[in-house]
């Protein structure tokens, strides 16, 4: 049906219904437009494309497990990721180049002191990642703030003009090589008497109160000791790399080290085999010594239970006659201490009669005792001349007990006629 042929309601309802029909498609592209626009935006963030990047790179020996792409971690944070992943030329001492690039703010972690790139494993299947150690002391290795050289005149008039705005970008050294002035000090009339009197035409310097561009300006080289304008591969980004052995590598070092002692674990479970048979053997004798030795243990319980009855150890040492042998032998000892009390007891009235009846002689006879004394001292007298005569007297010398001689005789006075 041709639309002339419809009524004007019709047409009038039909423009409505396609008004309304654009108005919808116009609303779902916006809405898909405003979708893909966030989603791309919200992609762009979480990668950082929006952020500064600081370009680094390092040397390593393999480039087993290394992708490009793959991410570079700080601190257990994903900071950046692998760009460039290439192999040196033949007459270059390093193997391959590793190029990556850090994220702000992760790259303001990065200082000449304590930085650098540990390469460790990742998995099982040979694969590692790239590990940046925050830095300790030093400086940044890359700043965004622009940096100039400046003549001394030029800068006591900055500072002059803009005070405390205005700090080293170099370290100031006196002839002895010594630090005068760090970078990152703050320029001041003072300080900059006292690099005019070290002769210095000029220096580096920076504004602090400058917006930081977005990008990389500057780099720390610590061969000039001062920061110049960075450049894409240059040598002040490079950073020492701590490389471990892949795991497919140390899997190998294990391999040939389990190789190496297999021999040795073999010659130590047959000498355990050798010990667990003479172990099986002692056990059988040691069991066959066992059974012998039970008639011993029957006796011996046997006698310790003979011991334990009334006179055990008695009879046990005597035998089963002992008791009566002893029996008799004590009867017979006490019979024999009778009699000896007896004839003891006749012997002592025995020798009490002949005390008496020689003190009854003694009293009888009063004159004995005066004889015998007599008797006595007439015998003394006797051996005392025997002693004085000239043949015996040799024979009753004095004994000279203390050992030196004897004092001399005292001299008689010559007899006279």
């Amino acid at each position: 049906m041709a639309l002339q042929d419809l009524t004007p309601q019709l047409r009038t309802r039909l423009s409505r219904m396609e008004r309304a029909v654009g108005w919808f498609v116009f609303l779902a592209a916006a809405l898909l437009l405003f979708g893909f626009g966030y989603y791309i935006y919200h992609t762009a963030e979480r990668k950082g494309w929006f952020k500064i990047k600081a370009p680094f790179f390092t040397y390593v020996q393999s480039a087993s497990g290394l992708n490009v792409g793959d991410p570079v971690y700080m601190m257990g944070f994903p900071v950046g990721q692998i760009t460039s992943v290439t192999p040196q030329k033949p007459h270059e001492k390093n193997n391959v180049k590793v190029e990556f690039e850090i994220r702000e703010p992760f790259f303001r972690y990065i200082w000449t002191g304590g930085s650098y790139v540990k390469i460790n494993a990742a998995g099982f299947l040979n694969q590692r990642q790239l590990e940046i150690t925050r830095g300790t002391n030093g400086y940044a290795r890359v700043v965004t703030q622009p940096v100039s050289v400046k003549t001394l005149d030029e800068l006591k008039q900055l500072v002059t003009e803009e005070p405390g705005q205005w700090q080293l970008s170099q370290d100031v050294l006196d002839q002895q090589s010594n630090i005068v002035f760090p970078a990152y000090a703050t320029l001041t009339e003072s300080n900059l008497q006292v690099i005019t009197v070290m002769k210095m035409d000029s220096l580096y310097a920076y504004n602090n109160q400058e917006k930081d561009k977005h990008r990389i300006v500057a780099s720390w080289d610590g061969r000039v000791r001062h920061y110049k304008i960075f450049k894409p591969g240059d040598d002040t980004a490079w950073l020492h790399a701590a490389e471990t052995p892949p795991v497919s590598d140390q899997l190998q070092a294990m391999v040939a080290q389990i190789q190496q002692a297999l021999p040795i674990v073999l010659a130590l479970t047959n000498k355990l085999a050798a010990v667990l048979d003479n172990a099986a053997n002692a056990t059988s004798n040691l069991n066959t010594t066992i059974v012998e030795a039970r008639p011993v243990i029957t006796n011996l319980a046997t006698v310790t239970a003979q011991l334990r009855e009334p006179g055990g150890p008695l009879i046990w040492a005597l035998g089963t006659n002992g008791n009566e042998q002893l029996q008799g032998a004590l009867t017979n000892a006490n019979a024999l201490l009778a009699s000896t009390d007896t004839n003891l007891t006749t012997i002592l009235l025995q020798m009490a009669g002949i005390t008496s009846n020689l003190n009854a002689q003694v009293q009888a006879n009063t004159n004995m005792l005066g004889v015998i004394s007599k008797t006595v001292g007439d015998a003394d007298n006797f051996v005392q001349g025997l002693k004085h005569h000239w043949l015996l007297r040799s024979a009753f010398k004095k004994e000279n007990k203390s050992g030196t001689n004897a004092p001399p005789a005292e001299m008689s006075a010559p007899r006279t006629r």
